[in-house]
């Protein structure tokens, strides 16, 4: 009762006589604030011939505002970037220096600090904005509130003052015969805009609220003191301006401002939209009666809560200042506020500024306007920083911008307001205003950091907002205004990628070779026509079965174009990229439409798509789809390994199977690397489960004309015999090596045919011994019915044989290919012309040799062994290396040697000449134990790639295992089978969580098969974008200055980027800066230079995975530490307090249990996903395998 006394007379006493302001000319205005207000401020001025002075802090030294004024001064040289702007002290003393006569605080900062009025007065220098006397009514939230009871303006129950203390506010909200109860809401006494506020819905959430709006009222607005209200839920949050010269008092109409986030308005709307007219009147008649009252003399806004169901109004509070929002109102009333503020301050009337009476206020149509600011809505709107690389706004007829720091170039930083810039958008209808802000929006091209826009547009186009009806729980209800479409700031993170290459050189591994040259890509042939049937159609409507019928009735030789996966791996590593398959596509479409298959997937190229070309292997397979639609596709499975190099869980093979046919994926070549049938007969069923055509391949190994080897003639005649009552749909020989002689193959392809008339057989060689056309010419002969082939300009050495010489040799014959050498000569000319582009990755290979029949090393893998022999540093050695091949496959038992087996074998070669070991050596050594084995070597031993015809070598396999301490450690059958299931649904669960978008099974099975190769491909992606848009020799090669390159994103997208520059290194940072220039506008991007030596402070990143991590949500700067090591906390518990935007973020425990490390301590400045603390959870749980461990 004496608190409400004491403010009724308060009250009292602050009414006063009406009057103008002094008559003065203004000639030199300050404006006391930063960033686009700062830059209005000083238009305005301008506009009235007066000289315009700005301040700034040191943080702030490259700010545009600065540069907008005449004179611009530094402040708060030892005080923080907010603190800065808020030392009154100082900016009078500045002003009083520099002849200041008028001082505009803005909005923010000191708008509403009574004590910097006072002094602006008592130095004679004109406060542009209401008097101290009456700035301290309505400064003051609590005496505002008496102000609006004594005026008879309704008003929300709350506190009679303002409260200091925990107690204080308790006491309001649960005490006294008519307890206010929860919710409420606590604000700050001293200042508006959102800072300081808080809702509370329970006494549990008290404490930590209430310190947190403190804290930000004490940091926004320098007192820390606050007001609490009864929250009322889903209101309309309206406002109504109001300007006057201190004797008359006009109303310019009410805004709508009840989209809003965390207080902070997202759209504001003039005039209000659905509210009806007398309730219109009543808020303007209200508010023009409580400033009239109060004396007030100024612009300002009168806040009220509506609601909706009622259609009651309640006063908030009085902004004794201009508002963000000030825009929307003079785009309807043509009254240009700012100006209207510094004339009243300089004595005049509203007369003399053109307002003789109300009417004179016409409203014409309708603004809106849009805050486009540096904050992440997908991350709770995480305010995010950085340098903006491009900044082009959206202008146009019924736009209008108020810009700050927004600018190509700037750096937006952590201390200030997140807002870039306002788009005001006005038309004759709320409609057309709505759709003209929704295309400048559109049109609006912001690079380099993080905004609003997406969100806003979601808000912009929602029918609750089109129709008038968002209160201010808008946001809050609807959970969609957060789903966003992914794509745009592509030609942005490509030129992340492009700036390291320019400032660290190659990034591709395995581009080892000469510089890529510069080269004319010779195109095939455009193709107009409808794609002809092909065997595709055939599986179609016949399925597999009526496939494999088909290919055995065929009269002549079928062909399989390996260009696209086994050519290139066996010569360019595996490393071609999707572009330049896609680009051939449609002529490989016609000119092979009679073909077989094309080989295009699977094996590895997979995991090298994955891993080194940041590419997904599922979008180059549906893209190849998309323009092949007429030939069958093929891959390569590795049985119980899919497409990776261990075994998996049976489950995991048949998802991989399934949505492999459902991405295009049409016939399989089902292997195993050591022809081990419980293996094979896992993919087998796999593939005939989800309906693909089983194409199961025997690799060959040794010579079937050799009775008394074990892989003779009727070593291939069993397993073949296995293999048919398995189920397939068509036998393959796979010889990996190129061992295949034409004697053999006749040998063989005879007996295979002579012993399954029906099954087609499909014959698949390389070309190392340079026999391979004269083995396919006589497996034709003994009844093969397909081949695989490479286009000539990709064929040889240890690719497959020339397609153009099988085509050439059977022209005209009984086994005629049907395909037309003229026709694949675009094709031969187009991969001459593509395959420079991989110069790069070319392993120096001159010509083949007919040594492979001594050493077998697999065609596709003598490339990459020799690159790894390189880097291992046995260039020299290679002979060596060969050599020990054929040692290392007889220690193992001369074994079948195709992925991974072949691995095993050239890893144990490799570690024979490193170590200079010959067999013997090996033997010796392993049975004393003094060897470490390769890990491949042991897991061999172990058993975990199936069992070898003929067993394991003894003792050595013993010898092995015990050195590793693996003895026991041993499978005695299929190593999957004894794994269990892997639960997809929980793999997909924790890929969602951890990346934030929704997994389909494509990318699921990629996490799977290859867990971390898949959370370093998302990385990749996530910085750099899809980098299959980059032409090849830009994705290998470094950009030269000066040099241009053309991207294309689509139909009718294309831009065009030029290097202009390197920087020099910044020693403090260890960056260089490139500079570009994307389309004609400048573009610069900053990289970390890795060879540079600087002191280069990088903090330790949160880890995704690991739920104990605690991570910062957003960029800030550390004011409060909750916890130390040993502390036990609960989930939800704080623990670090960030601040950023002058927006305090409490970073809450993710589980239960004891802190087991701190990372950061008060002032620290961080980044987004900067560790915070760790926590080790209290039940120590770890039942939640790691994705990494599935493949185990």
């Amino acid at each position: 009762m004496m608190r409400s006394t004491l403010l009724r007379r308060r009250a009292a006493t602050a009414r006063r006589t009406l009057a103008l302001a002094p008559r003065r000319q203004i000639k030199k205005l300050m404006a006391a604030n930063r960033g686009e207000i700062a830059i209005r401020i000083f238009r305005a001025a301008t506009e009235l011939d007066i000289r315009t002075v700005a301040i700034y802090s040191k943080e702030d030294k490259k700010s545009m505002h600065r540069y907008k004024a005449d004179e611009a001064y530094q402040v708060g040289t030892n005080a923080s970037p907010v603190g800065a702007y808020l030392g009154y002290e100082e900016i009078v003393k500045v002003a009083l220096e520099n002849d200041v006569d008028a001082i505009h605080p803005g909005y923010g900062f000191l708008s509403e600090n009574v004590h910097f009025a006072r002094l602006c007065e008592a130095n004679g220098i004109a406060f542009v904005g209401p008097e101290s006397s009456v700035l301290n009514k309505f400064g003051d939230k609590t005496l505002a509130r008496q102000l609006a009871i004594d005026a008879g303006v309704p008003v929300v129950p709350g506190t009679d003052g303002e409260c200091n203390t925990h107690e204080e506010v308790r006491s309001f909200i649960e005490d006294g015969p008519d307890p206010v109860g929860y919710p409420v809401i606590v604000k700050a006494a001293h200042g508006g805009g959102g800072r300081g506020m808080r809702v509370v819905r329970s006494a549990a959430e008290l404490e930590e609220n209430l310190a947190r709006a403190q804290s930000e009222a004490l940091t926004a607005f320098g007192n820390a003191a606050v007001f609490v209200e009864r929250y009322v839920e889903a209101p309309r949050h309206v406002e109504v301006q109001i300007l006057s010269d201190g004797e008359t008092t006009f109303h310019l109409y009410e805004r709508d401002c009840s989209v809003q986030r965390r207080f902070q308005k997202v759209v504001e709307i003039a005039p209000s939209v659905g509210l009806p007219e007398e309730l219109q009147k009543a808020l303007h008649d209200d508010a023009v009666r409580l400033t009239s009252a109060a004396g007030y003399r100024a612009a300002g806004t009168v806040e009220f809560l509506v609601d909706p169901q009622t259609w009651k109004h309640y006063f908030i509070e009085v902004n004794p200042r201009i508002q963000v929002e000030h825009t929307v109102t003079e785009v309807v009333t043509g009254v240009d506020l700012v100006q209207s503020q510094i004339r009243v301050a300089q004595g005049e009337t509203l007369a003399e500024i053109g307002l003789h009476s109300q009417d004179d206020i016409q409203v014409r149509g309708y603004a809106i306007q849009s805050r486009v600011t540096t904050e992440d809505p997908e991350e709770d709107f995480r305010p995010d920083v950085g340098r903006i690389q491009l900044w082009r706004p959206g202008e146009g007829f019924g736009i209008r911008m108020d810009g700050g720091n927004a600018f190509t170039g700037a750096v937006i930083s952590p201390h200030y307001d997140s807002m870039l810039t306002k788009v005001t958008a006005s038309a004759l209808t709320y409609e057309s205003a709505i759709d003209k802000l929704t295309r400048s929006l559109r049109e609006t091209r912001i690079r380099g950091v993080k905004t609003n826009i997406g969100f806003t547009l979601n808000v912009l186009k929602h029918p609750e907002f089109r129709a008038g009806r968002a209160t201010t729980a808008f946001i809050e209800d609807h959970p969609e205004l957060f789903e966003f479409a992914k794509g745009g700031d592509r030609a942005s993170k490509l030129l992340m990628y492009l700036a390291e290459l320019a400032v660290n050189g190659r990034k591709a591994v395995g581009a080892t070779g000469p510089t890529t040259p510069r080269y004319a890509q010779v195109l095939p042939p455009p193709v107009d026509e409808k794609p002809r049937i092909g065997f595709k159609q055939v599986l179609e409507t016949s399925g597999p079965e009526g496939f494999a019928k088909a290919v055995r009735a065929h009269k002549g030789l079928l062909l399989t174009d390996t260009t696209m996966r086994d050519a290139h791996q066996s010569l360019l590593a595996t490393r071609v990229r999707t572009k330049d398959l896609v680009t051939a596509a449609p002529y490989t479409s016609k000119a092979l439409h009679n073909a077989y298959s094309l080989e295009n997937w699977g094996g590895a190229t997979f995991d090298v798509a994955l891993r080194f070309l940041h590419e997904c292997p599922w979008a180059r397979l549906e893209a190849l789809r998309e323009e092949i639609p007429n030939v069958p596709f093929q891959m390569l499975l590795r049985g119980a390994n899919g497409v990776g190099y261990t075994s998996y869980p049976d489950n995991a093979i048949f998802k991989f199977c399934d949505t492999a046919v459902k991405s295009g994926m049409d016939v399989f070549r089902v292997f195993d690397s050591l022809n081990y049938v419980d293996n094979l007969r896992l993919g087998i069923d796999a593939v005939g489960a989800a309906g693909g055509v089983v194409e199961c391949a025997i690799g060959y190994s040794g010579d079937c004309t050799d009775d008394n080897s074990k892989y003779n003639l009727e070593y291939y005649l069993t397993l073949a015999r296995q293999l048919q009552e398995s189920g397939i749909h068509v036998l393959a020989i796979k010889d990996m090596a190129g061992l295949l002689k034409p004697a053999a193959a006749t040998k063989l392809i005879t007996a295979l045919r002579d012993e399954f008339p029906d099954l087609p057989i499909h014959v698949h060689t390389h070309d190392t011994a340079g026999t391979g056309v004269a083995t396919y010419l006589a497996c034709a002969n003994a009844g093969a019915d397909a081949v695989d082939v490479a286009i000539d300009s990709m064929s040889g050495l240890t690719s497959q044989p020339a397609m153009g010489a099988v085509v050439g040799s059977l022209a005209g014959g009984h086994l005629d290919t049907g395909v037309q050498l003229d026709d694949i000569a675009p094709l031969i000319d187009y991969w001459e012309s593509t395959r420079v582009s991989y110069a790069a990755f070319e392993s120096g290979q001159k010509s083949g040799s007919a040594e492979v029949y001594a050493h077998e090393i697999p065609g596709g893998q003598y490339t990459n062994m020799l690159f790894q022999a390189t880097q291992n540093g046995l260039a020299e050695q290679w002979p060596a290396v060969k050599r020990a091949y054929a040692e290392a496959n007889d220690l193992l038992g001369d074994i079948v040697k195709v992925t991974p087996s072949s691995k095993t074998c050239g890893d144990l070669a490799q570690f024979m000449v490193t170590n200079g070991l010959s067999a013997d050596d090996v033997r010796e050594k392993a049975s004393s134990g003094s060897l470490n084995f390769p890990s491949s070597v042991v897991e061999f031993f172990q058993g975990a790639l199936g069992i070898p015809v003929g067993g394991f070598p003894e003792p050595l396999r013993t010898d092995v295992l015990r050195g590793a301490k693996k003895l026991d450690e041993t499978f005695t059958g299929r190593p999957g089978a004894e794994l269990p299931d892997v639960d997809l649904e929980a793999v997909r669960t924790t890929l969602e969580a951890t990346h934030g978008i929704e997994i389909d099974d494509k990318q699921l099975m990629s996490a799977v098969m290859y867990p971390k190769v898949f959370e370093d491909f998302m990385a990749a992606t996530t910085e750099f974008g899809d980098l299959s848009a980059l032409p090849t020799r830009n994705f290998v090669e470094p950009m030269e200055v000066g040099e241009e390159v053309d991207l294309s994103f689509g139909q009718g997208v294309n831009v065009n980027v030029k290097l202009i520059g390197l920087g020099d290194l910044d020693e403090a940072t260890g960056t260089r800066e490139c500079f570009f220039e994307v389309n004609g506008f400048p573009r610069s991007v900053k990289r970390l230079d890795e060879t540079a030596s600087s002191n280069v402070v990088v903090r330790p990143k949160a880890d995704s995975s690991q739920i104990g991590a605690v991570g910062a949500p957003m960029p800030g700067v550390v004011v409060d530490v909750k916890v130390a090591v040993g502390d036990s906390v609960s989930a939800g518990d704080p623990m670090v307090v960030l601040s950023a935007m002058k927006m305090e973020t409490v970073c809450a425990a993710s589980i239960d249990g004891v802190v087991s490390g701190v990372s950061v301590a008060m002032g620290d400045a961080l980044q987004p996903g900067d560790l915070l603390v760790t926590i080790k959870e209290s039940n120590n749980n770890e039942a939640d395998a790691e994705p990494e461990a599935l493949a185990a």
